[in-house]
């Protein structure tokens, strides 16, 4: 898990969400996952403004930069995810599925570049 800090795309105000972390392909670099797909306000958010704020471990408030994933990365960065973790996919699936009403196969993902602390 990681707290994000994202500024409000009308408001300006910053914004936090805590965020299942899918994938760390290196310490500098987090991948989340939009269980509510593109609707969801902080991904909404990114999309706006793409520097942001990321917490995780002992790394508190370090300045960051969100990549969107193109879906051919999604689907293979959620593949590795369920290989790794099949209970905690099929509990975070199950919940996701009962939020948004129907299956999800391929679910929006974000690359968050850490830049320095």
């Amino acid at each position: 898990m990681l707290m994000l800090e994202h500024i409000g795309r009308r408001s300006g105000v910053p914004r936090y969400v805590c965020l299942e972390v899918v994938e760390r392909p290196s310490v500098d670099e987090i991948v989340v996952v939009s269980g509510f797909g593109t609707a969801a306000q902080w991904y909404r958010n990114l999309l706006a403004e793409p520097a942001c704020r990321v917490s995780i471990g002992k790394r508190t408030s370090v300045a960051a930069q969100a990549r969107f994933l193109s879906e051919e990365e999604a689907v293979a960065a959620l593949g590795r995810y369920q290989e790794a973790h099949p209970k905690a996919w099929q509990r975070l699936r199950g919940a996701i599925e009962t939020a948004v009403g129907h299956e999800v196969e391929v679910l929006p993902m974000v690359n968050l570049r850490l830049l320095g602390d």
